[in-house]
């Protein structure tokens, strides 16, 4: 029986490029952040709008893909699990951070947000086969992965 189910799943668009470097080891990190949005009527009728940041980590051959392929406004759905990391700072304070570590992947659309979809690439952490994207032309939105 499993001991319990870590996964993240968004929607949104890239907030900058991703940042990505080799750790000592030579393992490929990239680093980048994802915005997700949602709306509603507050009690006055009124529409409000709510973005929120999530840091998003990729390794390896995904990583290397990121690099090459996603750019700040970038639509992508990802999936990942949830993990929360510390570290002591200069001044010996201790500091957390929450970010989702990505292991699989699907571009969306183009950066800026142009209709359809894009192709699609995705990758799981056994090293599933990754082809880079293909435009498959005009969709509707019956073509989102959920």
């Amino acid at each position: 029986m499993a001991k319990g189910i870590n996964k993240a799943i968004i929607l949104g668009r890239l907030g900058s490029d991703p940042e990505v470097r080799h750790t000592p080891s030579g393992s490929t990190v990239a680093n980048f952040s994802v915005a997700t949005s949602r709306s509603w009527k507050n009690k006055d009728g009124e529409n409000v709008d709510e973005t929120e940041w999530h840091r998003i980590v990729a390794w390896g051959r995904l990583a290397e893909i990121c690099k090459e392929y996603l750019r700040k406004g970038s639509q992508i759905y990802l999936e990942g699990r949830i993990q929360t990391r510390d570290w002591e700072d200069q001044n010996g304070q201790k500091r957390y951070t929450t970010e989702i570590v990505m292991n699989e992947m699907q571009m969306l659309g183009t950066a800026g947000g142009g209709g359809g979809m894009g192709g699609g690439m995705g990758s799981s952490s056994q090293g599933t086969s990754i082809a880079p994207p293909v435009d498959p032309g005009p969709s509707n939105a019956d073509d989102v992965p959920f």
